[in-house]
């Protein structure tokens, strides 16, 4: 976790400013060493370009006279070695006494003139010349150190007292800049601040659901952009879920209607049923026809509620095998045709291929197309005509459609056809259903591979067309 003075803005802004000025310290430092310097490999540290000068004047102090002549300490050639240097040293008359490791391209003996020309000479021949004398016993010599640097000989000299009246403008001058820097770095410290603090408002207001649109200018537009953007889809996300939660109330109080509903007449011919005297046959088999009817029908809703919760709870059994996909649907018309609740409906199959087979769980099939007719026969009036058609693609996949010449829905309705909760508003009568048919064929459809879409105009009809792959999906 990071310390909380560092999360300071304004704090971060000051530490970045520090860095700058210190890296322009350090780079101005570096410049100058670089400008101004002979190389960076210089022993003992001798690198400024006035050491060549400084070196030549000092080397006399390892010079002595001897009554043989003019000698140079040991110690001052191992400075020449160790420093890539060479030596001549001339006698009054400009001709050579001593050397070291001089090049042949130097002469022995100079004149006054050209002794005179060595010491402003500039670099050449791989070396800087720099003359310097020796006084012993009266006598003087002259001598010549080569440097292999080119080394720049010319002096700047200034008017002391123009630069002492100059410096008061250059304090001035820094202190300004300087100011001006402080002044930019606080002011800019403080406008961020205060947009981060803004920002952090506007955070905690979406938290809040407190949120106002904030204008999208500026450099921080883009957040204030993303911040509308996430206000926007926290309170549409809201809004679903009341949405869903009001449906899903609303479900319960009808599911649980709808359950008492079969078991009322249920109740109220067993009770029949046991009162004496007992009712004559055909009674009896009325009252139980009746019964079972109202058994099956809650059955039914019981079956949607278990299967609902197994789908959100992602155990929905599974067991595909291969499957006659006319023959599964020529069962299940007979099957609702044959159901009293039904009876005197059309329902017709048609099918471009007289028979085709396909991978698929056979009872979660059943029951989503059992699902789609239902929902056609339903919610259409009894001169309804349900027409199912089949066909398969050259992939084997599988187009099943059920179709209707019924009255048909609106755009919102088929918006949320296949939410869960969700019952139809087009039917006239009271439904049934438990709200969760088509919601339940969607998710079928889905578990094999496939989907199911719909198409509708009021007065029109509607049209399911289920999609089933083949090979099912790994």
């Amino acid at each position: 976790m990071k310390p909380k003075a560092m999360t300071n803005p304004f704090l971060r802004i000051f530490v970045f400013a520090a860095v700058l000025v210190l890296a322009a310290v350090a780079a101005a430092i570096g410049l100058f060493y670089y400008i101004f310097s002979i190389s960076a490999s210089q022993p003992e540290g001798l690198s400024l370009a006035s050491w060549p000068q400084t070196f030549t004047d000092s080397f006399s102090v390892w010079m002595e006279k001897e009554e043989g002549g003019l000698t140079v300490e040991d110690i001052g050639i191992e400075r020449l070695d160790e420093y890539g240097l060479w030596l001549q040293v001339l006698d009054e008359d400009g001709r050579e006494v001593l050397s070291h490791n001089k090049p042949q391209a130097y002469p022995k003996d100079y004149s006054a003139s050209q002794l005179a020309a060595l010491s402003i000479r500039p670099y050449e021949k791989k070396h800087t010349i720099f003359v310097s004398s020796f006084e012993a016993s009266g006598q003087t010599w002259c001598y010549v150190i080569g440097f292999p640097y080119a080394i720049g000989k010319h002096m700047l000299y200034y008017n002391g007292e123009h630069a002492q009246r100059l410096s008061p403008v250059f304090r001035v001058g820094i202190c300004a800049v300087s100011g001006f820097v402080l002044i930019f770095v606080l002011v800019s410290g403080f406008w961020i601040t205060g947009h981060l603090a803004r920002i952090a408002k506007g955070i905690d207001s979406v938290l809040c659901r407190a949120y106002w649109e904030l204008p999208e200018k500026g450099m921080f537009r883009q957040v204030y952009r993303e911040l509308n953007k996430m206000d926007a889809e926290i309170r549409r996300s809201d809004r679903m879920k009341e949405d869903t939660e009001r449906t899903r109330r609303e479900w319960i109080s009808n599911i649980t209607h709808d359950l008492k509903t079969p078991l009322s007449p249920v109740r109220g011919y067993a009770e029949l049923l046991s009162q004496e005297p007992m009712p004559d046959t055909d009674t009896v088999r009325e009252y139980g026809r009746l019964i079972l009817k109202n058994a099956q029908h809650t059955e039914r809703l019981i079956d949607d509620l278990k299967l609902t919760w197994q789908m959100e709870s992602g155990v929905m059994p599974y067991h595909p095998r291969e499957i006659s996909v006319i023959h599964c649907l020529r069962e299940i018309i007979i099957d609702i045709v044959n159901d009293p609740a039904f009876r005197g409906r059309t329902i017709e199959l048609e099918s471009y291929a007289e028979e085709f087979l396909l991978p698929a769980d056979p009872e979660l099939l059943r029951r989503a197309l059992e699902n789609l007719i239902i929902n056609a026969l339903t919610h259409n009036p009894p001169q309804t005509k349900v027409t199912v058609l089949a066909e398969s693609n050259e992939q084997g996949a599988a187009f099943i459609r059920v179709r209707d010449n019924g009255v048909g829905m609106k755009g919102e309705e088929l918006s949320r056809l296949f939410e869960r909760y969700y019952r139809g508003t087009s039917t006239r009568e009271k439904t049934e259903g438990s709200g969760l048919g088509l919601a339940i064929a969607k998710q079928i459809a889905v578990l094999h591979g496939g989907d199911i879409s719909v198409k509708s105009q009021p007065g029109e009809g509607t049209e399911f067309t289920v999609f089933l792959p083949n090979p099912l999906p790994e």
